[in-house]
């Protein structure tokens, strides 16, 4: 018990200090850790194979939508970014410059990818000729970088893992279409797969993606009440098509212009998975996603039959596709059992000589602790069954949390009053000046726009800041 305890006090109290709970855990937890190249991270095994289950269920969902995907490189030339100004203009003080070759200086500087929208209508351009190369839905999974002045793990690094999404079409229609499509898949990924409610819309004016006509998020709370940013779909009209000179020829032979959309969605996610489940005892994972759903820890493993029985199990629930590993180290039982939450490994499975009496195993859920006597045969059926009441029961939680700190304001008073004495969102109405927008985040210390939502609500017939004619309900909040 003295070693459990020990684990676990490694972990700063999240109600004491939420930035330093957060990077307890994910030390503790071994995620993840910062390289030798400055604000870039090491994706430690335990990190990392969240991340494949994460990419192996979008790509799954992609591929169900007719994606296919490509790898491009990382590499791109200084001319080929300037074609679309705007682009360039929004992320020229995060790249990264290539100058040199061996010790030869370049004619011609390369950037190192922040995006590669550039790329995709520089391969675009040698493939589409008539309507019926149209449309081509590509998306990449890869890493990019940004340099970042202000990194966290997960959170902003300057390198990061991500997957980004191009697509291009004869209409405008068809693209549009294709943006709202891979917006609903993010939202359906997150909230089913990942546990985690979202509120979502589109992105005003000055918050949208540089380039775009449009751009659609995702956003979590997470338990400090601040947004992380959790997906976001594009849609770019023509702009950049038109800057690279892709045109498709129609049946009656007249060239038009094409439609590009892209989308992305990075390895912040699990940021979000941190802040939105974890509690003080360390990670809490949603079953679908866990690398590990099931960890078996025998109890008295050195006694006659306690061993054989626990590996038993571990291949059956394998046969059956239960991700189980089995703890058979020399460590105390207590330990293990700390080092099972701090991993957040959905189920514990307990199995001793007295259960093996009994023909019992003692299940332990980790996000409620909540245990269950089940007949070892019985396992096989009745652990998918818990697992996915796991599930459930951990979005439902996250989703009260949600909405229990969403707020509605009429008056700039009001919402400055919730601001200071509350965490969360808050709905307000807003004229659509983009310099009201700015001074309701600068009085309110720090709430922004979040989004635009779709189901609009008319709180008042005035903007909150400057009483004009109101055009939106917003969704404001602090973020990371």
């Amino acid at each position: 018990m003295a070693k459990e305890k020990k684990l676990v006090e490694k972990i700063t109290s999240r109600e004491e200090d939420f930035p330093k709970w957060y990077t307890d855990i994910v030390k503790e937890a071994k995620l993840c850790d910062y390289s030798n190249a400055k604000g870039c991270l090491n994706y430690l095994p335990n990190g990392y194979a969240i991340w494949e289950n994460i990419q192996k269920n979008l790509d799954n969902r992609f591929k169900e939508t007719g994606v296919e995907n490509v790898s491009l490189p990382m590499l791109i030339p200084e001319s080929l970014l300037q074609k679309e100004k705007d682009h360039i203009e929004g992320f020229a003080p995060e790249v990264a410059w290539v100058t040199k070759g061996g010790n030869e200086e370049l004619e011609e500087r390369y950037c190192i990818r922040p995006t590669s929208e550039t790329l995709f209508c520089d391969a675009w351009k040698k493939q589409i000729h008539s309507y019926r190369d149209l449309p081509i839905v590509w998306n990449q999974w890869c890493s990019v970088l940004r340099w970042e002045k202000t990194t966290r793990p997960f959170l902003r690094s300057r390198e990061f893992l991500w997957q980004e999404g191009h697509t291009i079409h004869a209409t405008h229609e068809e693209a549009e279409n294709r943006t709202k499509q891979m917006f609903q898949v993010y939202y359906d990924f997150v909230t089913q797969d990942l546990a985690i409610p979202l509120v979502c819309g589109k992105k005003t004016e000055s918050e949208k993606f540089a380039g775009a006509e449009d751009t659609y998020t995702i956003e979590a709370m997470m338990h400090d009440g601040k947004s992380l940013q959790s997906g976001t779909s594009h849609f770019f009209g023509s702009g950049f098509p038109d800057a690279f000179d892709i045109k498709y020829l129609d049946k009656e032979n007249k060239y038009h212009s094409c439609y590009e959309t892209s989308w992305g969605l990075s390895t912040r996610i699990i940021g979000a998975i941190i802040m939105v489940h974890g509690d003080n005892e360390g990670l809490v994972l949603p079953p679908r996603i866990a690398p590990t759903q099931v960890m078996i820890i025998p109890i008295a493993q050195n006694k006659e039959g306690v061993l054989d029985t626990a590996n038993t199990i571990k291949e059956k629930l394998k046969n059956v596709g239960i991700r189980t590993k089995l703890d058979d180290s020399e460590k105390s039982p207590g330990f293990k059992f700390a080092e099972q939450e701090m991993l957040g490994i959905p189920i514990r499975l307990e199995i001793g000589p007295k259960d093996i009496e009994k023909n019992e195993a003692v299940i332990v859920k980790r996000n409620t602790r909540e245990k269950i006597s089940v007949k070892i045969n019985d396992l096989e059926t009745k652990i998918p069954i818990i697992l996915e009441s796991i599930q459930k029961e951990m979005y439902e939680k996250a989703n009260d949390f949600l909405n229990k700190h969403i707020f509605e304001a009429k008056t700039l008073d009001e919402m400055k009053k919730i601001a200071k004495e509350n965490i969360g969102f808050i709905k307000a109405m807003w004229c659509g000046n983009p310099e009201c927008e700015e001074n309701i985040k600068s009085e309110t210390e720090g709430f922004g726009s979040r989004c635009i939502p779709e189901e609009q609500k008319n709180l008042s017939k005035k903007c909150i800041y400057c009483g004009q004619e109101a055009k939106h309900m917003v969704v404001w909040g602090k973020s990371y």
